[in-house]
């Protein structure tokens, strides 16, 4: 394989890191929020709104990146006000990490979720007696008591994220350098019949994924053992 071979797989490599580094950031933030509101919250509405939410994990990927589109396309209100302060989201990077942020969200919320449910009545009840809000239980008692399970769906969203295509070829497309992740450099490989560069690139993300599902079974065997 030549150096520009080489080249164009570290290349992919970075951005599929970047992006996913990227969404797994955004689906931390947004998945402790959510959490924390359904923990809060019991109605209709936020069993409809769980449903919508977890939906990137039955929806194929290219609908779900129709919906970007739709969404942050040049045609949308969206869309043109993100254009106007300079943020593209279509055929960008901005774009694939949205994708990606998209479709692992329910990977990292529904653990999140999980473990919120589980802490004690009896703990949230001396959190009150202490004197501390929703917001203060939530920073320095329940998170620090369900990190390991928040970690390991930080890192199957993260894993997932590096192999996102679908949703991704839709908003971002495939620019050399610029959106081509890993996932779509080993689709353009396969076209081009560059079976070298394809095998390089599905040995690397199969070894960083396997390596990652090894510490997320790690984290879980620590958790059910404290």
């Amino acid at each position: 394989m030549d150096l520009n071979a080489l080249h164009a797989i570290w290349i992919a490599l970075w951005l599929s890191l970047k992006v996913a580094f990227c969404a797994t950031v955004v689906n931390f933030i947004l998945g402790v929020i959510v959490a924390a509101f359904f923990f809060r919250v019991r109605n209709k509405f936020t069993s409809l709104l769980e449903s919508i939410l977890t939906l990137p994990m039955v929806l194929p990927p290219t609908v779900l990146g129709y919906y970007l589109l739709v969404c942050f396309g040049s045609n949308s209100s969206l869309g043109q006000w993100l254009a106007s302060i300079g943020i593209q989201m279509v055929f960008s990077l901005n774009g694939a990490i949205a994708a990606a942020a998209l479709v692992t969200f329910p990977l990292v919320f529904k653990p999140i979720q999980a473990a919120f449910e589980q802490i004690p009545q009896n703990i949230l009840d001396a959190s009150k007696i202490m004197g501390l809000n929703f917001a203060q239980t939530l920073f320095i008692i329940i998170l620090p008591m369900v990190w390991d399970s928040v970690v390991a769906g930080l890192l199957l969203g993260f894993a997932r994220s590096l192999g996102e295509f679908g949703a991704t070829l839709m908003i971002a497309g495939s620019i050399p350098g610029k959106t081509q992740t890993i996932s779509i450099s080993i689709w353009e490989a396969v076209q081009a019949g560059n079976n070298e560069q394809a095998a390089y690139l599905v040995l690397i993300i199969s070894v960083v994924c396997i390596s990652i599902l090894m510490l997320v079974k790690a984290l879980n065997k620590r958790h059910w053992k404290q």
